[in-house]
């Protein structure tokens, strides 16, 4: 059945999604009513056609700055750095950060040939240099792989001297989390990263 194969392979190129799920999304859309496969495409067309890059912190935004970067109670002396726009999601949730982002949309990966050039390392930078009020603080927030480490150090090294305070989010042993079950990967970072009590 070629069409069902075809949707298939397009489901398979969603992140996440490996063979056996992506039959399953094929079946369910198979059994799915009209309205609903009907619903699921106008939903895929409108947000391919209505949501846009902010052109100050290139989140995914609906209107010319998104809701962060207009909201007139943000801290804009602190700017937050994320690989990817649903990374702000997960940072927000937690209600602790006020200030505002800045998305790379990827990591720099030597291996995959990612430079700093491909992703918005450039517009980083030229942010820090122009803002005013003046960018106190860049909170480095890439994931706790290579090419997150890679890319932190990275930009460390090219916001040395533009911003008074430079740091890197902790990451260690999570809360509830038994220590003999902890990798010693995740242990020395969470030595390294020790706070005072």
């Amino acid at each position: 059945m070629q069409h069902l194969d075809r949707l298939v392979r397009a489901l398979k190129r969603l992140p996440g999604v490996g063979p056996r799920q992506a039959e399953r999304f094929a079946a369910y859309f198979l059994r799915a009513s009209q309205g609903e496969v009907e619903e699921f495409i106008t939903a895929l067309d409108e947000v391919k056609s209505s949501v846009v890059l902010c052109p100050q912190c290139f989140a995914y935004s609906e209107s010319d700055l998104c809701e962060i970067c207009q909201d007139p109670d943000r801290d804009t002396t602190k700017i937050c750095v994320v690989e990817d726009p649903q990374d702000i999601e997960a940072i927000e949730k937690t209600g602790a950060y006020k200030g505002l982002y800045h998305v790379l949309h990827g990591a720099i990966s030597p291996l995959e040939g990612r430079s700093a050039e491909q992703v918005k390392v450039r517009e980083l930078l030229a942010r820090v240099q122009n803002a005013n009020p003046k960018i106190e603080e860049v909170i480095i927030a890439t994931d706790p792989d290579s090419e997150g480490e890679t890319t932190a150090l990275y930009l460390a090294d090219l916001l040395r001297g533009q911003v008074a305070q430079i740091t890197r989010i902790g990451y260690g042993v999570p809360l509830g989390g038994d220590i003999d079950y902890m990798d010693e990967m995740t242990l020395g970072y969470s030595l390294k990263g020790r706070t005072k009590i």
